[in-house]
């Protein structure tokens, strides 16, 4: 068996029996492993989630968004060490720690990404892994609020709808952009995301729509699959080099269960590899540093942490409604409660961003390489409260990033949060990406088309011009996006955790699915790529499975 390490308490795990798959994690992936390999009457699934169940009005309400965030029900309330990039900042990074993961506190944003990232997965040594293997599985899962074709499909159970809102000032923003020589976005997620247009968003008629409501509702009444909350998983167990089973504790007891066929972490990308490491799993140094004896040597394992930083600059207007207005009083927000309440519509449907822009922040770039988030809004940050006077936050974030951070266990204690090192803005293409886009987002603000709303930059703020200065701004405002990926990523190379069809290298019946798999961070949000994943990994352990 892989070590033990620490547990809160020693008692010897009792029998909870055995299954086919036993899946650790039910988010975005998981829940969508679960519901395809329970379709399989003959297959007996284990999904095993940290958190509990999702009944939260913050969890359904989309602008509960704001509020979910930090929650300790409902995010694990991570931070990052200090980063030298954001002037030695720590970060929160928010974690979903609830049924449905992530997909139950992010901002609902549906976004694929761009042809190029996944042909790019396939030139790193990734066969199965280009637009043209991925797109089936985007379309299977998806039920559009379009027409199907060929980039969208209708039959799946992933709700994407346009969002129920209107703001006449972002209107206006599309339409500087539009004048900045910006193309209209017929579509974000057709393979080509440049382009301007609003954000089609996870939801069903005003109310968010996570993983839990899309797989794992329609999988529950199956007796062959069996969901736990509040289990928390301390450690893998193994014969021999073959993955058995998981060690975890829930209220009652600490229990081992045993899978006869795989075990597949869906932990994400900070929870996948700290489970790794306590299980002897990793870089040697990292294992002697928190005390736990190696069993399984992979460099890879917590390293190349990838993430969007976005920089959320903001500008005050004049003569235009924004939320910061209409929420200041209780008459406001007495109507917007019952706009919502009526409808399901107006800003408490709203998803944290409304109007995005991908677009090239020089001429030096082939394809898209920074993306807005554009809201109606301002505050010092998310949970705090609105800013009281009209303005916008123009959020824009570097989609390929080339700094790498890492993230590792802290200790041998399954309870202790991990260290996150993010490294931001620790290489000079990205200082220099930066600057570019706080340069291009006073660009924008200052099209003839916003003259009227006299937009004024409240945040960074006006000072010196140069790159350096520029890009010390960035960091002052930096803030995560919430993307972490590639910290168990996939190749064919000695530094890779999984291979292409997603088994961790050297061992038998392990597999990870989630975005720690991404060699390379995809260019938009990822909870669409984690479903994808979820789709190709369950593809990949019925055709083993098959022989």
């Amino acid at each position: 068996m892989a070590p033990k390490g620490s547990a809160k308490n020693g008692t010897v795990p009792a029998d909870f029996g055995s299954f086919d798959v036993v899946i650790v994690g039910a988010g975005s992936a998981g829940s969508v492993i679960a519901n395809r390999l329970s379709a399989d009457p003959g297959r007996r699934v284990l999904l095993l989630e940290a958190g509990k169940g999702d009944n939260h009005p913050w969890v359904h309400i989309p602008v509960g968004y704001l509020f979910a965030i930090g929650n300790p029900r409902l995010d694990w309330g991570f931070r990052t060490a200090p980063v030298p990039g954001l002037g030695g900042r720590s970060l929160l990074y928010p974690r979903g720690k609830v049924l449905g993961g992530c997909s139950s506190i992010n901002g609902m944003i549906y976004m694929r990404g761009q042809a190029q990232d996944y042909d790019g997965w396939r030139d790193l040594g990734n066969p199965g892994w280009a637009w043209d293997d991925v797109l089936p599985l985007f379309r299977r899962s998806e039920r559009h609020f379009g027409d199907a074709d060929a980039a969208h499909g209708t039959g799946g159970e992933l709700h994407v709808e346009p969002q129920r809102l209107h703001w006449p000032i972002l209107d206006a923003v599309a339409e500087a952009a539009v004048e900045m020589g910006i193309p209209r976005a017929a579509d974000f997620n057709a393979g080509d995301n440049e382009g301007v247009g609003y954000f089609p968003v996870n939801q069903r008629r005003g109310i968010r729509w996570n993983a839990r409501k899309a797989f794992l509702d329609p999988a529950r009444r199956r007796r062959n699959l069996v969901v736990l909350t509040q289990c928390h998983v301390e450690r893998l167990t193994f014969e021999g080099r073959r993955a058995t089973g998981v060690v975890f504790s829930r209220p009652g007891g600490r229990f081992a269960v045993s899978a006869r066929e795989q075990v597949v972490l869906s932990a994400g990308a900070i929870g996948t590899p700290q489970l790794l490491e306590l299980s002897g799993i990793g870089r040697p140094d990292v294992l002697s540093r928190i005390g736990v004896p190696v069993f399984h040597a992979l460099d890879g394992v917590g390293e190349n942490l990838q993430d969007h930083l976005q920089l959320r600059t903001i500008f005050s207007i004049t003569g235009a409604r924004t939320l910061n207005d209409r929420a200041a009083t209780l008459a406001g927000k007495a109507g917007i409660a019952l706009e919502y309440a009526l409808r399901q519509s107006g800003p408490m449907a709203m998803a944290p961003s409304q109007l995005g822009i991908f677009t090239r922040s020089g001429p030096d770039h082939n394809r898209a390489n920074i993306e807005y988030h554009v809201q109606p809004l301002s505050l010092d940050a998310f949970g705090e409260p609105l800013h009281r006077t009209p303005a916008l936050t123009v959020s824009v974030c570097n989609l390929r990033p080339t700094s790498r951070g890492a993230t590792h266990a802290a200790s041998a204690d399954p309870y202790a949060a991990p260290v996150i090192q993010p490294d931001y803005l620790s290489t000079e293409a990205d200082r220099a990406v930066a600057a570019a886009s706080i340069r291009h987002a006073r660009r924008l603000m200052a099209q003839p088309r916003l003259a009227r709303y006299r937009p004024d930059e409240v945040k960074p703020g006006r000072g010196p011009e140069d790159d350096a200065a520029l890009a010390a701004l960035a960091g002052a405002i930096g803030t995560t996006i919430f993307h972490p990926v590639g910290t168990a990523r996939m190749g064919s190379d000695a530094e890779a955790v999984v291979d292409p069809e997603l088994r961790v290298r050297g061992l038998d019946g392990l597999r990870i699915a989630d975005c720690s798999v991404m060699p390379a961070i995809v260019s938009g949000n990822t909870h669409a790529p984690a479903v994808m994943i979820g789709e190709r990994a369950a593809d990949l352990i019925r055709a083993a499975a098959r022989g």
